[in-house]
């Protein structure tokens, strides 16, 4: 893979990253990156160490996350605020990244982290892929 294929791909991820709540998928970020489809996802694999989806539903649920914390909107709500059409995908993925439902996650006491400064919030709540959550909750 070349430079000129990573700057595509950053450009395709900085999308996600800002426009996670629009409805994307991988042929419309491929067209981004001025890639296939195919050749999208394979390099995007590649150079990020998961599949462009995968990506974005760390962002959507990420997101999620902080909304939920706010605990002003409901999940439903939620769910379609960060761009995601099926309150059951955007569940289970939730729970599969999080380790708990988005329920439970909105009723838990998030208070000992308001004094947290929001750069370190951020990365001490990203939700972990590829069903470490699990392993991680029964730590």
């Amino acid at each position: 893979m070349d430079l000129s294929d990573l700057v595509r791909l950053r450009k395709a991820r900085d999308q996600m990253d800002r426009d996670y709540a629009q409805p994307l998928d991988v042929p419309a970020l491929a067209r981004t990156a001025l890639m296939s489809t195919g050749h999208f996802a394979r390099s995007f694999r590649a150079a990020f160490g998961e599949t462009p989806y995968s990506y974005l539903m760390t962002r959507r649920i990420e997101r999620a996350k902080a909304l939920l914390r706010r605990g002003d909107l409901s999940v439903t709500e939620v769910c379609f605020a960060v761009g995601c059409t099926s309150l059951g995908s955007f569940s289970s993925r939730f729970t599969e990244l999080v380790g708990e439902s988005p329920s439970a996650y909105r009723a838990r006491d998030h208070e000992p982290g308001a004094a947290i400064p929001a750069c370190f919030a951020k990365i001490m709540t990203r939700p972990v892929r590829n069903g470490e959550a699990g392993s991680a909750a029964r730590s």
